[in-house]
Formats: structure tokens, sequence, C-alpha cells
């Protein structure tokens, strides 16, 4: 698998990134690459930066040092529309649907030119077709996360953060994201990067794994070989 990967073109490179909020700096010198069609899990205790990280990736931190480079343009000085204009689309944990426009328009207020269309996003989440007229506030926290991350590949990504999607749904709707994650990392060839407090969950789905501890990077490989190492995964994790 490591070959294969990385005869891919690098989509991301990010180099020495320390990032945080305001004064507060929350990662220090995270470096790593994603190949195209690639697929990274990012573990680690509650408070280490992964979330961080994904923001930082989106423009929505301080930054204090380090680089970001997306298909060979440096964009860490970047706006976030910008950003997503370019191919990278974020799904945060809060989700940030407009709770107050209708499934449809919470889609098509998202829509940039691209394979993925209203009927694409309906075919890989019926449940949300058949709620197209509802409020974004009517919808239950499986639909709300779905109507998310629709509304991040209506953008047209070439990239997914995907920040959490699984936290708080019941069991039956978390399988229905992970079929639908599978379909667009393996079907769609979309090149994902999953936070997930389930770490076998996220090490299940994807091709590479990072584990964050106080911010700094404590760990990098293949997910595969770190799901059958239940030891290593449970000290690396578990670090203070």
């Amino acid at each position: 698998m490591s070959n294969s990967i990385s005869s891919r073109s690098p989509l991301l490179v990010v180099e020495n990134l320390s990032s945080g909020y305001d004064e507060t700096q929350v990662i220090e010198n995270v470096s790593f690459t994603l190949h195209e069609r690639g697929s990274l899990a990012v573990l680690g205790r509650n408070g280490v930066g992964k979330t961080t990280l994904l923001a930082t990736l989106m423009g929505h931190t301080t930054l204090k040092s380090g680089s970001i480079t997306y298909r060979g343009q440096r964009i860490e000085h970047l706006p976030s529309h910008t950003r997503s204009k370019l191919g990278i689309g974020y799904v945060p944990q809060t989700r940030d649907i407009f709770a107050s426009l209708s499934v449809e328009e919470n889609l098509l207020v998202a829509e940039h030119k691209g394979p993925w269309s209203l009927a694409r996003v309906y075919e890989l989440f019926p449940r949300l077709q058949e709620r197209r007229d509802n409020m974004g506030n009517q919808l239950s926290g499986g639909e709300q996360q779905m109507l998310s991350i629709a509304r991040a590949l209506m953008t047209n990504p070439e990239i997914l953060l995907l920040d959490e999607p699984m936290e708080g749904l019941a069991p039956v709707i978390v399988e229905m994201l992970l079929s639908a994650l599978r379909q667009l990392m393996q079907q769609e060839s979309l090149t994902v990067i999953l936070v997930e407090q389930s770490m076998k969950l996220a090490l299940g789905v994807t091709q590479e794994v990072m584990v964050l501890n106080r911010g700094m990077v404590s760990h990098q490989g293949l997910s595969e070989e770190l799901l059958l190492d239940s030891a290593r995964l449970a000290q690396l994790v578990m670090a203070h």
C-alpha cells in the first residue's frame, strides 16, 4: 500500500505548521503529505489539536509559522473562501447548517460548478431528498450531518476535511455515513482527512494515520498496521 500511495501526486503538503487562536498556540510543527485519492485519519485525545489542525487548513485560526501547499500553491495566507474555491471542502464539528433555510436551499447556496449536483448528493443521501423542503432546524442530528457533508460536496472539492462526523449519532446513522464515506473515497476518488474519536472506525476506512499529542505529531504510518497493533494504538492515544 505504501508504494501505491507514494507513487501518486502530492495534493496537500503541510510543513512545520504551528497555529492557534490569538496568542494561544495549539499545534506545533505539524508536517504531513497527503496524496491524490489518499485518506488520513487524525487521532488523539480531546484537546490535542485535531480540530485546530483542520480549522488551520481552512484558514480559521491564527497562523504562527509553517506552510500549507495545495497542488503546488502556497495557501496558508489565503482567505477561507478562496481555499474552498480551490477545492478544499470542510465539514466542521458544529455542522454549521443554515437553520432557517430548507435542505435544498442549504445545498444550492454552496453550489460550485462541477460533477456534484443536487441529483448526485440526493443519490448519495436519499433521506435528504425526502426532506428537501424541511428547514435545517427541523432535521435530526443524523440528517443535519448528512446535510453538512452534502453541502460540502456541492462545492465540488478535491479534498474533504471531516471533523468528527459520527459524533453523537445512532449506530444505524453511523453505518449509513460510513457507507457514504467509503463510496466517496473508493468510487469517487475523493481525498479525505478524517478526525474521529472512534479510533478503530477511523483506522478501518483510511489508508494512513497521524496521531497528535499535545499539539505535536507523535506517530505517522499506515492505518492498517496501527489497527492491528492495539497495544501500540492504546499507548499512543493515551499518552500524556
